[in-house]
């Protein structure tokens, strides 16, 4: 018994260590742009955002069955980004720096990873045509080159509340 558990978790573990070899770079990459780091800077914060992600994503390894590993890590990443955005609204030096947490998630995920407007959708608890309008407003301000002015926080809340559909994202 003990054997066999330890086989598994020894297997467990070469699958997880082989994907995050795999697709560890990318996604860094797309955490990064999450975070408004520069790319070739201190990415501590888009580490430390990645980090979580894949460590729910191990978690969760077991339960995958068949769904895409880089999928369910996509996901906590924007789960995660989406509960703590707020902590990314100072200019870093990155390319997004422009744009609303919102914006820049909706623009990474939409743009940078490809993941069509009804799965943005879905993942954040939105209306897809909230979603198209946000893609729409964002490339607009990074076409436009003129810095965007951080709008005031909501009274009871931050500027960029955490919708509702991103907190269930999660496990």
């Amino acid at each position: 018994m003990r054997e066999r558990r330890a086989a598994r978790e020894s297997r467990r573990a070469r699958e997880f260590e082989a994907f995050v070899a795999g697709a560890g770079g990318r996604l860094l990459h797309a955490a990064t742009l999450l975070t408004g780091e520069p790319p070739t800077g201190d990415t501590a914060a888009a580490q430390r955002l990645l980090t979580a992600a894949l460590a729910r994503t191990y978690a969760r390894w077991d339960q995958l069955r068949g769904e895409d590993p880089y999928d369910r890590t996509r996901l906590e990443l924007a789960a995660l980004y989406a509960r703590g955005g707020h902590r990314y609204r100072q200019p870093r030096g990155g390319i997004l720096d422009r744009l609303a947490p919102r914006e820049r998630l909706v623009l990474v995920l939409r743009l940078y990873e490809g993941v069509a407007e009804e799965q943005t959708a879905a993942a954040l608890g939105l209306p897809v045509e909230r979603v198209r309008a946000i893609c729409t407003r964002a490339v607009s301000v990074m076409r436009s080159g003129v810095p965007r002015q951080p709008s005031p926080p909501r009274r009871g809340g931050t500027a960029t509340s955490t919708p509702a559909g991103a907190a269930g994202a999660g496990p």
